[in-house]
């Protein structure tokens, strides 16, 4: 099912909604790049369970309107996979839902505002957008219950430091479904300088062990576990270039440079990397997982990586 929306129809797609399991959907937005995210809903007997919101106010508003025309069950739950704003920002316009996020996820949502990254994307029409942390919080596992009897169980697993300090998974397991979240992107770089790469490993072998058959990745299509390996094999490549360049004295930017990326070149955002080396680096330094990094200078990297431009993002 396509989905209407202008803002870059001549260079994207439309978003689809994708119905994954009987009564549950992925709405995708390709191609996955920066800010085009991946969201879905499960229509319950009583009303929709939410997970994650889009960047934009209109690209949250196609995505509700899309709801709508699936079910007119009122949203009550909204759960946030992490606190970035391509998950977050459209929180506020599913009124009436209780938001359901990692303690971590609402601490970062309201410490961070909505014009962190705002500089990174010089060419968004963001909307008028309100901050809406989540209003419910947990620490290591919460369990929901939705479905159309009421009893599907939805299992929420805290993941991080991975992609952030404040990962969450939307497990399925009757379905074997699960919303990974960034800890899983399809087809697209991953992004850990917010949270770990050692942590994004430690996550990919647990999200292995709940036995997914269908995953509704944060970016990208909706794909199999196959698509762990390749997560796995660029996270270990990004450790091994790290530690040749950092035992070299070269910086995360020279490093960047120098790499290869081989197999991982035809992955959209390559300038990632940059700033999966300075994690990489916080990390071969010892490091706590998850310290704070001087995001100003990691984004000035991925640009200078990006040959002077700012990154793409058509969201």
């Amino acid at each position: 099912m396509s989905i209407d929306h202008a803002r870059n129809a001549d260079q994207l797609p439309t978003p689809t909604l994708e119905e994954v399991s009987p009564g549950i959907y992925a709405y995708v937005q390709l191609d996955g790049s920066w800010g085009l995210n991946n969201a879905g809903f499960i229509r319950g007997q009583d009303g929709v369970t939410v997970v994650d919101t889009c960047f934009t106010e209109a690209r949250t508003r196609a995505f509700l309107k899309a709801i709508a025309g699936v079910t007119s069950l009122p949203a009550r739950t909204l759960i946030n996979t992490h606190h970035h704003g391509d998950h977050t920002h459209g929180n506020y316009l599913v009124s009436g839902a209780a938001i359901v996020g990692h303690e971590l996820c609402r601490q970062t949502v309201i410490s961070t505002g909505l014009q962190a990254l705002h500089p990174l994307f010089p060419g968004v029409e963001w909307g008028d957008l309100e901050l809406a942390p989540p209003t419910i919080t947990f620490k290591d596992r919460l369990d929901l219950y939705s479905g159309d009897a009421g009893d599907l169980k939805i299992e929420l697993i805290f993941m991080g430091p991975a992609h952030t300090t404040n990962d969450i998974v939307a497990w399925l397991p009757e379905r074997k479904l699960l919303f990974s979240g960034d800890l899983i992107f399809n087809q697209g770089t991953p992004f850990v300088a917010m949270g770990s790469v050692s942590g994004s490993l430690e996550a990919v072998t647990r999200l292995r062990e709940l036995g997914a058959e269908t995953i509704v990745p944060g970016h990208g299509s909706v794909c199999g576990p196959a698509v762990m390996d390749d997560i796995e094999a660029y996270l270990t490549f990004v450790q091994t270039t790290a530690k040749s360049a950092f035992d070299a004295g070269l910086g995360p930017l020279d490093a960047a440079r120098e790499a290869d990326l081989g197999r991982f070149a035809p992955w959209h955002d390559s300038e990632r990397l940059a700033g999966n080396l300075h994690r990489a680096y916080s990390e071969l330094r010892g490091e706590p997982l998850g310290t704070d990094l001087d995001l100003g200078a990691i984004a000035a990297d991925m640009v200078t990586i990006n040959g002077g431009q700012p990154v793409r993002c058509l969201a």
